[in-house]
């Protein structure tokens, strides 16, 4: 099944909704809408089944994850039962977000883009390969699909990251990998933005990217729940910036599993339904890796076989900040000896 948020008006202004996405024939169905379609056809009473609708399809992807398989139960048969009546055709839809995860973690995990970014600056740390490496991101700057991206101002190498976003479905703690599969809702495309001459100058101080990665998370354009997939590796990756095809993904090789990735997590941690984990990027999957970074204006389809494309269009202009640090001194520096 594939899953999504849009954009409906109500009296107290743009609210999200969740939708069953139906590619094929470019319409969605209004979960909620339908759902409450349904129990008014049994004699329910209007504010009852809304009542009762939204308590199943709630604003949040995340809380609506939470429910468990009842959540997919009754998302499957309100949109056979309802979905004639609560159908919008994607001309009328405003995309949101699919997911507003509790947490964003991103990790690395394919061999081919770090060959290509070690060829440039020089081979990866080996606890790479020992234990998955992730760093956390914010959940203040996530676009969905066609939503303008503010383009940063903060450098010049601006750049997309094609993903994977493995979404959670259950909560954990201290998994083994094949307790960390069950836990596996879903996956949706993440465009891990960066800029990447910043990115060099923060990850100097070891405590992760900062301004370098949270302008931006893009998601979407809807999750794919995992009963429909292959394996991530069996999966055609392509990326196009204005119209032309600037790369064909390389997913070969993937070293950490969801599974291994969800189970590392929730050692002394715990996964909650709705956190996204970045599968790292895919060969081929960055501007960076084929001398190529994005400008203004820019717009960037990321696709994903058995998913769909996440677009995105930056602003037309750079977003201007009203205040950056200036350098304080430096009380480890040594005066010069005369």
């Amino acid at each position: 099944m594939k899953l999504g948020r849009i954009w409906r008006d109500s009296p107290d202004g743009p609210v999200t909704r969740i939708v069953a996405v139906h590619p094929d024939e470019e319409r969605v169905v209004d979960l909620a809408l339908a759902e409450a379609i349904i129990l008014r056809r049994g004699g329910a009473a209007d504010p009852a089944a809304r009542r009762v609708a939204t308590a199943y399809f709630p604003a949040s992807m995340s809380a609506a994850i939470g429910l468990g398989d009842a959540f997919v139960s009754a998302a499957a048969e309100a949109d056979a039962e309802g979905g004639d009546d609560a159908s919008l055709r994607f001309t009328d839809v405003r995309w949101a977000p699919p997911l507003d995860p509790p947490v964003i973690r991103d990790s690395m995990t394919f061999p081919g883009h770090m060959k290509q970014v070690a060829d440039l600056v020089g081979p990866p740390n080996p606890q790479f390969f020992k234990t998955p490496g992730f760093f956390k991101g914010s959940t203040a700057t996530v676009y969905g699909p066609d939503e303008e991206v503010p383009y940063p101002s903060t450098g010049e190498q601006v750049d997309y990251e094609l993903e994977i976003g493995i979404v959670v479905g259950k909560p954990g703690r201290n998994l083994t990998p094949a307790e960390a599969q069950q836990c596996l809702f879903g996956l949706t495309i993440f465009n891990d933005f960066s800029v990447r001459d910043i990115q060099g100058r923060e990850m100097t101080m070891g405590m992760g990217p900062q301004k370098a990665k949270d302008f931006a998370f893009g998601l979407g354009p809807w999750i794919t729940t995992i009963d429909e997939l292959p394996p991530i590796p069996e999966l055609s990756f392509s990326v196009s910036v204005n119209g032309e095809q600037w790369a064909v993904g390389d997913p070969a090789g993937m070293f950490w599993s969801p599974a291994e990735l969800l189970a590392y997590v929730s050692i002394a941690d715990g996964l909650q339904p709705g956190d996204v984990i970045g599968s790292g990027t895919v060969g081929n999957g960055s501007g960076f890796e084929i001398g190529r970074f994005l400008k203004p204006g820019d717009t960037v389809e990321l696709t994903v076989e058995s998913i769909g494309t996440l677009r995105n269009t930056f602003t037309a202009a750079p977003e201007e900040y009203p205040w950056w640090p200036e350098p304080k001194p430096n009380p480890f520096e040594t005066e010069p000896v005369a």
